[in-house]
């Protein structure tokens, strides 16, 4: 069974690896090798991760005791970070994890969710009600990537 619980300090390093990995392996489908290795450096310093993962303060999601994917919700409807683990695609990882999000956006009686969506996220973000709000370019170390804003009102 699927566990989501709050994230803590000690979740870091794991969280990096997933992210990492799941760049690497999985957006690849969509992305050029230099745009995922823009997106995930092999040498990124793991303090700036730590701080991000603390400002966020995303949920974790555990299968097994494995982390295997991971979301935040912050306070204005931005869900800065959804990844779910390249081994664990398909095993409903980030069905739970929107679920979850849906959950707290009803819970803070939210009017608007948002998100810069991958092209591999988008058909997963729409399938959860999400719509493009606009396609936008991104410059990150030296490489454009395409991502879309997206949406759900409620």
């Amino acid at each position: 069974m699927i566990k989501i619980r709050q994230y803590q300090a000690k979740d870091a390093k794991a969280l990096w690896h997933l992210f990492f990995n799941t760049v690497r392996a999985v957006n690849a489908r969509d992305y050029a090798q230099a745009q995922v290795e823009a997106w995930a450096p092999e040498s990124f310093d793991m303090t700036v991760w730590q701080n991000k993962m603390n400002d966020i303060q995303p949920f974790v999601a555990e299968l097994d005791c494995v982390v295997v994917g991971y979301c935040d919700l912050q306070p204005d409807g931005l869900i800065d970070h959804f990844f779910c683990h390249h081994e664990y695609q398909g095993q409903g990882i980030g069905r739970a994890l929107m679920n979850h999000i849906l959950s707290l956006a009803d819970e803070r009686d939210a009017s608007r969710l948002y998100s810069h969506v991958s092209i591999t996220a988008r058909p997963f973000f729409e399938h959860f009600g999400f719509s493009v709000m606009n396609e936008q370019r991104i410059s990150l170390r030296g490489q454009e990537l395409t991502n879309f804003v997206m949406e759900r009102r409620f």
